[in-house]
């Protein structure tokens, strides 16, 4: 089992890995924990990408059975094959950015140095429907959807996590 569970930033990516990580107990990855160098304010130094590609494919190949979170759309063709099932997460944009605010709120970001950084992330974020800013968007991850060779589970609407959470062990247990 190596379920890929991605969607915008806010979209309940993480919430429902870990859930579903304590749900089968199998370990749960998360992309951003690759991607960016631990920093204050965080989410600042990316590291190289042939760098965290090794690492995360080098981490996933110690288990039979994992999770992984988060967006590898751009991190080259291996991902398109490496996942038994992908799982899109999508809520409507004024849901996601009020937890993104609570968020940034709930980690001390909307205050002092990381205030810029908070601000520029948060209008990034807003953007992601638009498909208007580079990176991470709805447009690049539809994209991403038709590349993959497993099935795909699309979770669209402010669905509660429970009911998220069955909807992924149901496809899970089909398998």
């Amino acid at each position: 089992m190596k379920p890929h569970l991605f969607g915008a930033s806010g979209s309940g990516v993480t919430t429902l890995s870990q859930l579903l990580s304590q749900e089968l107990n199998v370990l749960y990855y998360d992309t951003d924990s690759y991607h960016w160098v631990p920093t204050y304010p965080a989410f600042t130094i990316k590291r190289p990408a042939d760098e965290r590609h090794q690492w995360l494919i080098s981490d996933l190949a110690k288990q039979n059975r994992w999770i992984l979170g988060g967006t590898v759309y751009n991190w080259g063709t291996y991902w398109q094959s490496a996942f038994d099932l992908a799982v899109y997460l999508w809520i409507p944009a004024e849901i996601r950015l009020q937890r993104l605010k609570q968020r940034e709120k709930a980690r001390g970001v909307l205050q002092g140095k990381a205030l810029n950084q908070s601000q520029q992330f948060l209008e990034w974020a807003a953007h992601y429907d638009t498909n208007d800013l580079p990176g991470r968007n709805r447009s690049r991850h539809e994209q991403w959807m038709l590349r993959l060779t497993c099935p795909v589970l699309r979770i669209e609407g402010d669905t509660t996590l429970p009911k998220r959470l069955q909807l992924v062990l149901d496809a899970l247990n089909k398998m």
